[in-house]
């Protein structure tokens, strides 16, 4: 089982910067791809980024590409999303999501809002 809590959502006019982190209960070194997900008000969820177990095989969603970047801190069982140049449309719900290859673990999610 892996527990995982973001944090670092909130208020932030457009163009400004956030950047949102994924704590994990455990050790997340052996973890193949962790990632970033979204949704908002009658969206579906999407993909906003990936990030695999040694830091590279990264992806990031095609809406974000350029202003968003995800990293991992193995050491500290975090994962992290900076996020720049803000926009209305990145208003969403955020979520952790761990992926072991045959099992997803998600985080309860946090609030990010984009005011214009």
């Amino acid at each position: 089982q892996v527990q995982l809590v973001e944090s670092g959502g909130g208020l932030v006019q457009a163009g400004g910067s956030l950047r949102l982190s994924c704590a994990a209960s455990g050790s997340i070194s052996s973890i193949p791809f962790m990632r970033w997900f979204r949704q908002a008000p009658r969206n579906e969820r999407e993909l906003v980024a990936s990030i695999g177990s040694g830091g590279i095989a990264i992806q990031y969603g095609d809406s974000v590409k350029g202003r968003f970047t995800i990293s991992r801190a193995n050491a500290k069982n975090t994962v992290y999303l900076q996020m720049n140049s803000l926009k209305p449309e990145d208003t969403a719900v955020y979520t952790c999501n761990a992926y072991t290859g045959y099992t997803n673990y998600w985080g309860q999610g946090t609030q990010v809002t984009v005011s214009s």
